[in-house]
C-alpha cells in the first residue's frame, strides 16, 4: 500500500470514530437531561473505547492537515444526529429541527471538504 492509501484509511477511520464519540457524549447527555430516557453503561464504554482508538491511531499515523476541522464537524454530526433521533422519540424533550439543520449542513460541508460533492 502507499503512504497516501493508509493516511486516507486512517483519516476515515477517525472521522467515524469521531462520529462514534459524538453520539456517546449525546447518548450520556441525553440519559441526563431527558425524563424518561435510561443511563446506560455501554454509551460510557463505547466513549472510553473510541476515544482510545482514535488517541492510538494519532500516535501510529499522522494526520491530513484538515483532520482536526474535519474530526470536530463529524462529531458534532454524531452528537447533533443523535440529538435528533432522540427527540423524535421524546416530543416532550422538545423540538428537532434544529439537531436536524445543524446535521444536514455539517455533513455538506464535511462531504464538499472530502470531495464527495462538487467542487
Amino acid at each position: 500500500m502507499t503512504d497516501q492509501k493508509v493516511n486516507t484509511t486512517s483519516d476515515k477511520k477517525s472521522l467515524l470514530l469521531a462520529l462514534v464519540c459524538g453520539m456517546s457524549v449525546s447518548s450520556l447527555f441525553s440519559s441526563l437531561s431527558i425524563e424518561g430516557y435510561a443511563f446506560s453503561i455501554f454509551s460510557l464504554i463505547c466513549l472510553v473505547l473510541a476515544t482510545q482508538s482514535i488517541y492510538q491511531n494519532y500516535l501510529n499515523n499522522p494526520l491530513n492537515e484538515d483532520f482536526p476541522l474535519l474530526g470536530v464537524g463529524s462529531f458534532f454530526v454524531g452528537f447533533f444526529g443523535h440529538s435528533a433521533f432522540i427527540k423524535a422519540q421524546y416530543p416532550e424533550a422538545g423540538t428537532n429541527f434544529f439537531s436536524i439543520v445543524v446535521t444536514l449542513v455539517l455533513l455538506v460541508l464535511i462531504g464538499r471538504k472530502l470531495g464527495y460533492l462538487g467542487k
